[in-house]
């Protein structure tokens, strides 16, 4: 409904007529009408639909609805409101990510010391002569929050910790918070050999600990995350159609269900159930993982549904700008503009869509029955 809202919103900011805005489908359960368009909710909740006049040039209008057809449009108009649920479920996903930073947080190392570690070693543990690791030498304890490092405050320790990596044989300002006390040592990192670079460490093992972030991080961490999501979509797209051959040999060959294989409304509903219920994640955590599942499966949806296909949105959209460059080019030639395309002659395309479409459904369906993928969690 998110997304049907977009076309909505759109198409009556463009003054096109929408007549139909419903949950479900079929027999009629409840409604009202709100100017000229009926709101209500049908007996199978299965989606939704925002019914626009005149998405087919077929479709007979009266004299007054002509003007404000959807096929009369200009082409960018009918892109945007073609394009708007999609965009809808891409905000959805960000929300949804800007959320979980800002309101229920994440699971990350914290600026706060677990421990100090006694010497730097590669043996089981320290002997007499094994020198006092950097941290320890100083006097730094467990307990301790550090606060900043060099003078420059300590907001993400993932992103703090590069100064002491990079650091090393140099000496570094490390304050931190004892209790109510502020103190502040002078240390220098020891040189470690680790992926054949050298790297700074003091001697700190940090705590694991579940953290918000003001509305300014979160926005421009979620804004990364969701482009994230979005490439790792794409590829995803791309390499669909050759995992198809490996999932029907899982489904019907007894061979064991890839973790990182297709999965249908099923499979998305059990690993969600698998996730939420799991005693090893904090209530924290386990909500954050549903979340991020959700946001996820939005921005695929929302790519997914621009692909240039009939029925989607984006099949829609390449008959807008096809129309869109038949009319600029008419026009150029001094020729009356062209009827918009027929989008009912290119039904039997549909009809090839829908049927792989529902039977990929079908397949997805019968492997997260059949031969469920299950996280080992």
């Amino acid at each position: 409904m998110v997304h049907e809202a977009g076309h909505y919103l759109t198409a009556k900011k463009f003054h096109m007529k929408v007549t139909e805005f419903f949950l479900g489908f079929g027999r009629k359960v409840w409604s009202f009408t709100r100017g000229e368009t009926e709101f209500g909710i049908k007996a199978i909740p299965a989606g939704g639909y925002c019914r626009i006049v005149g998405m087919s040039t077929r479709e007979v209008l009266s004299e007054e609805d002509q003007p404000r057809a959807f096929v009369r449009a200009s082409a960018p108009k009918r892109l945007i409101v073609l394009g708007a649920g999609s965009f809808n479920h891409f905000v959805l996903g960000f929300l949804l990510i800007f959320a979980l930073f800002v309101g229920v947080g994440t699971t990350t190392v914290t600026p706060v010391i677990a421990e100090v570690v006694p010497c730097l070693t590669t043996a089981a543990s320290c002997t007499a002569t094994d020198p006092a690791s950097p941290a320890f030498a100083v006097g730094m304890k467990a307990g301790d929050r550090i606060i900043s490092i060099n003078g420059t405050s300590v907001d993400q320790w993932s992103t703090s910790v590069k100064t002491i990596r990079s650091s090393a044989g140099k000496a570094i300002t490390v304050k931190v918070l004892r209790g109510s006390e502020t103190l502040e040592f002078t240390v220098t990192p020891q040189g470690t050999l680790r992926d054949g670079k050298t790297i700074g460490v003091i001697g700190l093992i940090n705590k694991l600990g579940t953290e918000t972030q003001n509305p300014y991080r979160a926005a421009i961490h979620a804004g990364t995350l969701s482009k994230d999501l979005f490439t790792s979509s794409v590829t995803s797209l791309i390499s669909l159609p050759s995992k198809i051959p490996a999932l029907i040999g899982q489904t019907f060959g007894g061979k064991p269900r890839d973790a990182t294989s297709l999965v249908g409304v099923v499979g998305v509903a059990r690993v969600s159930a698998q996730t939420a219920s799991d005693k090893n994640l904090s209530v924290r955590e386990r909500l954050a993982t549903f979340l991020l599942i959700i946001a996820s499966l939005n921005i695929f949806v929302g790519i997914f549904n621009l692909l240039p296909i009939l029925p989607l949105d984006g099949g829609h959209m390449a008959l807008a700008v096809a129309d869109g460059i038949r009319f600029r080019r008419a026009r150029r030639k001094g020729l009356p503009a062209p009827n918009p395309i027929d989008v009912e002659r290119l039904t039997p395309i549909t009809i090839v869509v829908f049927v792989v479409l529902a039977a990929l459904s079908l397949l997805l369906l019968g492997a997260d029955i059949f031969n469920p993928i299950h996280l080992n969690m």
